[in-house]
């Protein structure tokens, strides 16, 4: 994710939408996931990260039905 890619999806580093409301309320475009590989699934599996701002970072294990942060 610091290096900025190429990532191995293509939705990585899109804009996440917060539609679930779980994460703090901040502008449009404010959070991008990541894809964090699921051993064993052939597609993206559930595990996310997402990150807000250069020092917020979110880990989603259940396709963001939970959070926790992880930055700082």
């Amino acid at each position: 994710i610091a290096a900025g890619g190429p990532y191995a999806h293509p939705a990585d580093g899109a804009t996440f939408q917060n539609r679930e409301r779980l994460l703090p309320v901040r502008p449009p475009g404010y959070y991008r996931e990541y894809t964090v590989e699921t051993p064993g699934s052939a597609e993206r599996g559930a595990r996310r990260i997402v990150t807000g701002g250069p020092d917020e970072a979110y880990w989603t294990a259940d396709h963001y039905a939970s959070f926790a942060r992880i930055a700082p």
